[in-house]
């Protein structure tokens, strides 16, 4: 079942796409300034690259998430939005927010930008990921509280779904989380304390809540198994995620200042984290396996079985790579943190927006339920040389971590940080090679939705839900 109000969230997913394609060149700017220093130098310095790139990843999985509930939640609910025409003025106050915001870091020094904006009254800039002008959270608080309520409004008047009630939690935590930005003590121990308030609770938190909901639905729509299945799968999942997540906490605690029981409660739940990404690869994997349709949508089900593999590998097994505190004593800032965060943000974040996007982009143009064969097999294309191209950055990266451990901490004559640069620049260009071909698999993303508009699509040829033949079943 359609609803005209879902048509909103067109513009949320156009803009999503749109900044990932400037958060990955940022990312390769960045790459070729870790070995030609003077790269870009002095119209876009590295902390300014670096500021953008993590921003817009923010941004984009925000307009992400926000374009998915416009989607799901109308569905789910059997009832038009709330609002249509509230969440497209909030589409363009957040994109243009946004927009000023990054237009800000590259062409007014950092300082005079705090200078300008008022930090001075509400000081909330200069930390990691954190870095946006008051003003900017301020308005981004002012857009979330719309965003919700806009989405709670709808949820209230229709049905009531253990997916819709998973993904509102997800989304009033996240909202609620962000209000930590704003604060901002001069103890350094109690800022870095709350900072993982915000950062570690979004992403091994409520944002989990938000990937298993979108997740689920998927899953509900393309495979055609009970409702109640799906559910009881949803309830297990984000118990785990919950119990895990919030105590796990505390393996951002082990060297900031904090009492010395935070190593055993941070080590101990930490390593429990990959089991709530474990049991979402059995749950997509089972799903696909008991389906009772086969849909035409491919694509959107090749990203939804990806996101449970890649998440699982990239914030379950390299998390708990380096998550022990005798391990992350040496490894902590190194870049084996780094290769963790890129492929955990790929695989749990980056990935189910592009397979909601993939599900509901071609229904939002006017498609029965797929692309044209010939746009899936290049979008396909595009799944796989994101992906592999995102294992072996991870993979270089892990080798430049564990090389810069070595040489930099655990040596018997340790070198100094810039020698030990030098020395693994070679997993930096590796990495920037690899770089250059996920963009490739992102422009190939972006074309699919351009291509082989005339062809016959599956659903025209055999309908959304044509079942799938007993014996196909048993396979």
């Amino acid at each position: 079942m359609q609803f005209k109000s879902q048509a909103v969230a067109k513009p949320y997913f156009v803009a999503a796409i749109g900044l990932f394609v400037g958060q990955v060149i940022f990312g390769l700017v960045m790459g070729l300034q870790y070995v030609m220093g003077d790269f870009l130098f002095p119209e876009i310095p590295f902390n300014v690259a670096r500021m953008v790139h993590t921003n817009l990843l923010i941004v984009w999985l925000l307009f992400g998430f926000m374009g998915a509930s416009y989607y799901l939640v109308p569905e789910e609910s059997e009832t038009e939005l709330h609002s249509p025409k509230l969440a497209l003025l909030l589409f363009w106050v957040f994109l243009v927010a946004g927009a000023l915001t990054v237009l800000g870091y590259l062409l007014v020094p950092y300082a005079t930008l705090a200078e300008i904006t008022g930090n001075k009254l509400l000081p909330t800039m200069g930390r990691e990921f954190l870095e946006q002008p008051t003003i900017t959270k301020i308005g981004i608080v002012i857009v979330a509280l719309g965003f919700l309520y806009n989405i709670t409004m709808t949820m209230l008047k229709g049905r009531k779904t253990v997916v819709n009630m998973v993904l509102l939690i997800g989304l009033w935590g996240l909202a609620v989380m962000f209000l930590f930005s704003f604060y901002n003590p001069t103890n350094l121990v109690l800022d870095k304390f709350y900072w993982w308030w915000v950062v570690h609770l979004w992403v091994e938190g409520v944002w989990e809540l938000i990937m298993a909901s979108i997740l689920a639905f998927i899953l509900i729509k393309t495979t055609g198994v009970d409702r109640e299945v799906i559910e009881k799968w949803l309830y297990v999942i984000i118990a785990m995620t919950l119990i895990t997540g919030i105590i796990g906490t505390g393996h951002h605690y082990y060297w900031i200042g904090t009492p010395g029981y935070w190593q055993w409660w941070g080590s101990i739940f930490s390593a429990l984290e990959p089991i709530p990404f474990f049991m979402m690869v059995i749950f997509a994997f089972n799903m696909i396996n008991r389906r009772r349709r086969e849909h035409p949508n491919k694509a959107a089900i090749l990203w939804a079985m990806g996101t449970a593999v890649m998440a699982f590998l990239g914030a379950g097994v390299w998390g708990f790579l380096h998550t022990l505190a005798p391990v992350n004593f040496y490894t902590h800032g190194s870049q084996i943190t780094a290769a963790h965060g890129h492929m955990a943000f790929y695989g749990a974040y980056a990935m189910i927006v592009m397979a909601i996007i993939s599900y509901a982009m071609p229904m939002l143009r006017g498609r029965k339920a797929a692309n044209s064969e010939k746009a899936q097999v290049l979008e396909m294309w595009a799944f796989w040389l994101m992906t592999v191209a995102m294992v072996f950055i991870t993979l270089f990266l892990t080798g430049a971590g564990i090389l810069q451990v070595w040489l930099q901490r655990v040596s018997d004559t340790p070198l100094p940080f810039m020698v030990v640069q030098d020395k693994i620049a070679l997993f930096y260009w590796m990495r920037e090679v690899t770089g250059v071909i996920f963009l490739l698999g992102l422009v190939a993303y972006v074309a699919s939705f351009f291509v082989g508009g005339a062809e016959r699509t599956v659903s025209q040829a055999g309908g959304a839900g044509a079942a799938v033949p007993a014996q196909k079943r048993l396979d």
